[in-house]
């Protein structure tokens, strides 16, 4: 099976890459700039059509979240019309689509995790360009996996993982916001989540779970917590850590609202294709990985 995943510095694109590394069922192409560019829509089918895919994952996207505010149009650009552009050539292709969601769809609003069919109501123009991408993604390719995913992290690229790590190589104490509520998610258990479900999604002909899935990490925490997580975890194995103090949204104004519930219901997911292991454990794993030595 031969999977073209969309972006090659994305934290899941580099995670598909090397979870494939050494297996013989599967390799993973990943496809970028310049010659997939998401703000230039006559690129995507030439570039995909030339990997040959069996499937594809819409992984690329456009993620500054503060930045989009004043970037409307490329966040739009990008994360809606490219979206929809890459589930229409994986349509012309004949294969289905895997495309990489966010949190960011709801408003935060609601008391406990949200669930697939819960009403979306993004905060900023960051939201807004990514549910428009859900949607241009189900009106492109019927044979769609739309994954909502959150608060990712991974050995690669820029992450909250390792910037806890370096702001406690250098200071005694952080200030982490204690009032915002999520699932930390491993990049690394998002590609083989991926894995797992593609074989379905190729092989099965009779396969009709198709449509919007939650895929975080198990378990949920504040962003202190995972902080104090990452650090006492660090600490434990000879490297950096620093003393967490509990902030408010407030005292760390941000040019766009972050949901305060980011909470997100995965047992859709589970019941079809794989559990997720719990967020401390793969934590664990990534913060061990960034460790010297």
């Amino acid at each position: 099976m031969r999977l073209a995943v969309t972006g090659r510095e994305g934290q899941v694109a580099a995670s598909l890459v090397e979870a494939a590394r050494g297996r013989d069922d599967v390799e993973v192409v990943a496809v970028g700039r310049p010659a997939l560019d998401l703000a230039r829509p006559d690129t995507v089918l030439a570039a995909l059509e030339a990997a040959r895919p069996d499937l594809i994952v819409s992984a690329a996207a456009y993620t500054a979240v503060d930045q989009a505010e004043d970037e409307k149009d490329l966040a739009f650009a990008v994360n809606a019309t490219g979206a929809g552009k890459v589930a229409q050539a994986a349509a012309r292709l004949g294969v289905p689509v895997i495309h990489l969601s966010t949190d960011y769809v709801f408003d935060g609003a609601k008391d406990s995790a949200y669930v697939e069919t819960d009403p979306t109501a993004p905060l900023g123009v960051y939201g807004a360009s990514k549910l428009a991408g859900e949607e241009a993604v189900a009106a492109a390719n019927p044979r769609h996996l739309i994954l909502r995913t959150a608060w990712v992290y991974s050995p690669f690229g820029r992450n909250f993982v390792k910037t806890m790590l370096r702001l406690a190589a250098d200071r005694d104490e952080i200030s982490v916001v204690a009032d915002q509520w999520g699932n930390p998610t491993s990049a690394l258990d998002i590609a083989e989540a991926i894995l797992h479900a593609a074989p379905k999604l190729v092989d099965d002909s009779n396969f009709a779970a198709f449509g919007i899935y939650h895929l975080a990490g198990e378990g949920d925490t504040n962003w202190s917590g995972f902080a104090r997580h990452i650090l006492d975890t660090s600490r434990a194995f000879g490297g950096p850590h620093a003393k967490v103090r509990d902030i408010a949204t407030s005292d760390y104004p941000t040019k766009t609202r972050r949901p305060q519930n980011s909470r997100l219901l995965t047992e859709k997911f589970a019941s079809t294709f794989r559990e997720i292991p719990e967020w401390q454990r793969s934590a664990e794993a990534v913060v061990r990985r960034l460790l010297p030595g």
